[in-house]
């Protein structure tokens, strides 16, 4: 059993208010951080959606045990007194390598000395970014996915100056959040599961992007021939259309001309207001509690 009681979440966002509800249900106190009070608002309002969300697909979630959470939540956009008394810090800032290193210059410098730097990315390397935290080797990679309280992996990857102690610790954490913890040797660009999804998605873009088939028809060929509940298309409004964007651009390898044409597309659908599930809109239509709208 690990000593951490408090947990700081940096960027409340999407992924982070997730991350943030799920380890509160789990009974950690946990100080969500956002940059100014139209996120923190923003974020009230995505713990309420995952509140209701966890009551509707875990039996192990109740109205008690959700307010419960809430009572183990606070938000803030004072720096200093969000990482205070923090034991680990999980920063979900978006996926650009310059915010990361920006955000752990400051929070590094706040945080105590004994506090855990973890990092949510999709793609990044911890190496890239653990010396602005000041100290490497507390520094480790965690990787989420989306719906954290269904999908609750956590992909845990050391960079090379990170002492091992403190992956530990993370793992030991991470099942004391109700999380399942898979953990990596060592560094590997996109870790384990994307890895293995990005080129899967990025086949789908193709045959979009080519006019092959229509989205619905790619999702629905997919979904039945693979005996599974999301197409591709799914999937990527459910990640939303930032983080593809973010993922195709910060691979650190040139683009094709058909990538390149796809990461326009999302592009596009962003500056439309139509990046995914949590805007009501990508490919398809949500309604309020992130449900598909059929046609």
């Amino acid at each position: 059993m690990t000593d951490i009681k408090n947990v700081s979440v940096i960027g409340a966002g999407v992924l982070g208010a997730q991350i943030a509800f799920v380890v509160a249900h789990a009974g950690f106190k946990v100080t969500a951080w956002d940059i100014n009070d139209d996120a923190v608002e923003a974020a009230k309002g995505r713990f309420n959606a995952i509140g209701k969300s966890m009551i509707a697909d875990l039996d192990t979630a109740s109205e008690e045990s959700v307010a419960k959470a809430h009572e183990n939540l606070s938000l803030t956009t004072d720096m200093e007194a969000a990482v205070a008394e923090a034991n680990i810090i999980i920063e979900a800032v978006p996926e650009k390598l310059d915010l990361k290193r920006t955000t752990w210059e400051k929070f590094g410098k706040a945080a105590p000395s004994h506090t855990i730097f973890c990092t949510n990315t999709s793609s990044l390397l911890g190496s890239e970014i653990a010396d602005a935290s000041g100290d490497p080797k507390r520094f480790i990679n965690t990787h989420f996915a989306n719906r954290v309280w269904v999908k609750n992996i956590v992909e845990i990857i050391p960079n090379p100056e990170t002492d091992l102690k403190y992956r530990d610790i993370v793992e030991e954490f991470a099942h004391e959040a109700d999380l399942a913890p898979v953990v990596l040797k060592k560094e590997q660009r996109a870790y384990l599961l994307n890895t293995m999804m990005v080129p899967f998605l990025q086949a789908a873009q193709y045959l979009y992007v080519i006019d092959v088939a229509d989205v619905d028809q790619i999702d629905k060929d997919w979904r039945i021939s693979m005996n599974t509940d999301m197409g591709p298309f799914e999937i990527m409004d459910m990640i939303g259309m930032r983080s593809i964007v973010n993922v195709a651009e910060g691979s650190g390898e040139d683009q094709p001309e058909r990538k390149k044409k796809f990461t326009e597309i999302a592009k596009q659908m962003i500056e439309e207001g139509r990046s995914g599930q949590g805007d009501g809109e990508g490919f398809y239509k949500y309604d309020d509690n992130g449900n598909k709208i059929e046609k």
